[in-house]
């Protein structure tokens, strides 16, 4: 009886067969894992290690709160006792009304918001441009830009400084206003080209089919652009808001009037005049007001858009 034999399928000219997927490999493997006697000692470690996290990040904020309610001696005597005499809340009402914590907080928080609004601003419409827009020498643009993350920022404090004195063309002083802290803090290279980095991954699609239907480059910027955007837009404020917040030196030179001075100015020129305590309070307070206002609004930062809704079968 004969036997009759198929060949076997031969595969398409061109294609390869694609590879099996290779298992993760770490150092220690599955089988180990499973294992007791490497599962347990490997967990604690890891437990170990976030409870090591925990105190470096959280220990010196959590060490200024038990400061700001303990007397000076206790500070000095002891300083990682827990409340050996009890609790001083005395020192933060004190703090508040000696400090003018609340006219100084309304100095950092105007020169916060502002200098956030400068930064997104500048951020968006540079990055829109060098990533939507596209022009000619975009390529050239955005070599220039990235040119000046490589310059040291001592470098350019004098012709900085040097340029809010005199502005160019105009020839006014910006000495003692706060537009001579919001505009520096605008040039950010860096806050560009991260807003950049986020629009070239958006779906070109989107911005051919609004070319389309007749809408102009503003358009696409104001009503596609940005609501795609928030993600990244919650990263940039987080940044400017922090760094506008802690922000020492640039104010210094620049807000000679006391009374425009922000909290980060204020709070070191005035530690030789109050007690250890108090001032320990006042830090504490300036301290846990932008964790509060990141707290609050954690969810519009860092909640992400996505792109659901945007292209539609």
């Amino acid at each position: 009886m004969a036997v009759v034999t198929t060949p076997a399928p031969r595969r398409p000219a061109g294609r390869r067969r694609a590879p099996a997927s290779e298992p993760e490999r770490g150092i220690v493997s599955d089988a180990d894992r499973r294992r007791r006697s490497v599962r347990w000692p490997l967990r604690a470690s890891h437990v170990a290690l976030l409870v090591a996290l925990v105190v470096v990040g959280l220990g010196p904020i959590l060490w200024l709160a038990k400061a700001a309610v303990t007397p000076t001696q206790d500070t000095l005597r002891t300083p990682m006792a827990l409340f050996p005499h009890g609790v001083d809340w005395a020192n933060l009402s004190e703090a508040w009304s000696r400090f003018e914590i609340d006219h100084y907080f309304g100095n950092t928080m105007w020169l916060a918001l502002g200098s956030w609004a400068v930064q997104l601003v500048v951020a968006v419409t540079g990055g829109y441009v060098l990533s939507v827009l596209r022009p000619a020498y975009g390529k050239v643009l955005t070599a220039l830009v990235l040119g000046t993350l490589f310059v040291p920022a001592v470098v350019l404090l004098v012709p900085l400084y040097l340029t809010v004195l005199d502005v160019p063309f105009v020839h006014v002083s910006l000495i003692n206003s706060f537009w001579a802290v919001w505009l520096p803090a605008g040039a950010s290279a860096f806050n560009v080209l991260l807003v950049k980095r986020f629009f070239d991954n958006l779906p070109r699609e989107i911005f051919e089919a609004a070319r389309v239907d007749g809408a102009g480059p503003f358009r696409v910027g104001w009503s596609i652009v940005v609501p795609l955007s928030k993600p990244i837009l919650g990263v940039v404020s987080v940044f400017a808001f922090i760094a506008a917040w802690k922000d020492f030196l640039w104010p210094l030179l620049v807000l000679r009037d006391v009374d425009k001075q922000p909290l980060s100015v204020r709070l070191p020129a005035l530690e030789s005049y109050v007690e250890l305590d108090v001032f320990l309070a006042a830090l504490a307070i300036s301290t846990a007001i932008p964790i509060v206002i990141f707290l609050i609004f954690q969810r519009t930062f860092l909640r992400g858009a996505g792109l659901g809704g945007a292209v539609k079968g």
